[in-house]
């Protein structure tokens, strides 16, 4: 039974029943067993930052469920004193999607990364976020298959030499965010795993928006793909780079301000502040999917620009509450009994391998 039956509060898609040993504290949601990454992995940052919101969330643990597919990431729910699934590649918004229907009790969170999610994975995260259907999803992208020792992924960039492009890639990757707002997501974030604030309210926003939440984290691979978000890491590169959003916010970024996004037909640029007028300057509103999208489009593969923080977020009624409350409605109308579906007079004979219908 769910908070909203019981008549307790929610915040976004969460069900705030109070744990019953009290507040709780990172170390709570913290497992006991070791830690496995590389030295100097983004996923260490990324666990450190999901360890010290989930308190705030008033959450029992015992309501909480993380589903990881196959990669680097997906050990995720190993090291977190949660339910868990490490389930199969690329269907783990599948099994989630299972979860948050049938169990209203659960909050889900999927973990994924760029090749499971966005490779063999890429109709089911789609048809997720299409669907509306109420879950967390944390995108590790690090532009490479960790796990498998250095292929080159769907976000790799054109030319990426790797062990299965050796002369370079020819595939043009996917953007997560553009992707995830082409396919009407309700909630759409980006963060850094360097950047732990930045990150850490980035993830609180989405896991409590009520509906379909992705957050791309950008998230190094020392190993396989080193490096390849230093542009946005030191100082000296980042200044005109690194764009950060805020809902009802203009569009600055750099030191004081020195740069702006601006209207440039019906796309955006990027301008000194000092040589544009206020007006003009773009003032960020989370529920314009057409901004958002365009904001998505200023990060290219080379990273001239990249835009971090909640770039879309909207309300709609979502697929397991939509899908639940068919259910309610058909059985309170008398026309759903599913021990008589099953035992009923439909039934289907098998001769050699063909199948033939009989109806009595």
């Amino acid at each position: 039974m769910s908070a909203i039956d019981l008549g307790l509060p929610t915040i976004g898609g969460l069900d705030l029943i109070p744990a019953a040993d009290g507040p709780q504290k990172a170390k709570d949601f913290t497992s006991d067993q070791e830690v496995r990454w590389c030295p100097g992995c983004g996923d260490y940052a990324v666990l450190a930052a999901v360890r010290s919101f989930l308190p705030t969330l008033a959450l029992r643990r015992e309501n909480t469920v993380f589903v990881s597919g196959i990669g680097c990431s997906s050990r995720f729910p190993y090291y977190l004193d949660t339910y868990g699934f490490h389930s199969i590649h690329g269907r783990a918004p599948a099994i989630a999607t299972g979860l948050a229907v049938s169990r209203p009790d659960l909050s889900v969170f999927v973990v994924t990364g760029d090749g499971d999610a966005l490779s063999i994975g890429g109709n089911h995260l789609i048809h997720a976020l299409r669907r509306n259907v109420n879950l967390t999803i944390l995108l590790f992208n690090n532009r490479i298959y960790g796990l498998t020792k250095g292929q080159y992924s769907p976000t790799s960039e054109v030319g990426k030499v790797t062990k299965s492009t050796p002369k370079g890639s020819v595939d043009a990757p996917f953007n997560p965010v553009s992707l995830a707002l082409g396919a009407d997501a309700t909630f759409v974030g980006r963060a850094m795993d360097s950047d732990r604030k930045g990150l850490t309210t980035v993830l609180e926003a989405a896991a409590r928006h009520r509906g379909a939440s992705l957050v791309e984290i950008y998230q190094d691979c020392p190993i396989f793909n080193d490096g390849s978000f230093d542009v946005l890491r030191k100082p000296d590169k980042s200044e005109s780079r690194v764009i950060t959003v805020r809902h009802g916010e203009p569009i600055t970024f750099g030191t004081e301000g020195r740069w702006a996004v601006v209207r440039r037909g019906f796309g955006l640029g990027v301008a000194p502040t000092a040589e544009v007028a206020p007006a003009d300057v773009v003032v960020h509103d989370a529920t314009d999917h057409e901004l958002a999208f365009a904001l998505s489009r200023l990060s290219d593969q080379g990273l001239d620009h990249a835009v971090f923080g909640v770039l879309r977020q909207v309300s709609r009624p979502t697929y397991d509450d939509l899908a639940r409350e068919q259910v309610r409605t058909a059985v309170d109308a008398g026309g759903a009994d599913l021990r008589a579906l099953v035992h009923g007079t439909d039934t289907w004979t098998v001769h050699d391998g063909t199948v033939t219908a009989a109806v009595r």
